[in-house]
């Protein structure tokens, strides 16, 4: 198995207003959705999420905790019809799965940790807007 292309990008502001207005008017980036605890600018070829630290940290949002101090996030996109195989590779090479959602915009993903504790995650091609061709 191999890991082939980065979906998603974290980066942590402790202002995601002052983010969004550099991403927005300096850099270009249209802005794809805001959801409190984050932003996202949809990019060519994957997302740019920029967290609150404060609150990505926090336990219990549905998805694996992770902050600019100890773990971060980093997401490799994954056809659906390849978790199968991606589960069955991580158990045989000894990593948990520590959570599996299924998005409502359709596909699973899948959430594990490495050895320095960052979660990483296998992401579908229907996450933010969908249509990505990988």
């Amino acid at each position: 198995m191999k890991a082939t292309h980065i979906f998603e990008t974290v980066i942590y502001a402790d202002d995601l207003a002052a983010a969004e207005r550099f991403y927005t008017e300096i850099l270009g980036l249209e802005k794809y959705s805001g959801f409190g605890v984050a932003i996202s600018f949809r990019t060519d070829h994957g997302v740019l999420l920029i967290f609150d630290p404060d609150k990505a940290i926090l336990p219990n949002r549905g998805v694996p905790s992770h902050g600019p101090h100890g773990p971060g996030h980093l997401a490799f996109a994954a056809r659906p019809d390849a978790l199968d195989a991606w589960r069955d590779h991580l158990w045989a090479h000894g990593v948990a799965i520590e959570m599996e959602v299924n998005w409502e915009q359709g596909g699973t993903s899948i959430y594990f940790r490495d050895p320095a504790g960052n979660s990483i995650e296998l992401a579908p091609p229907t996450l933010w807007g969908g249509g990505w061709e990988f």
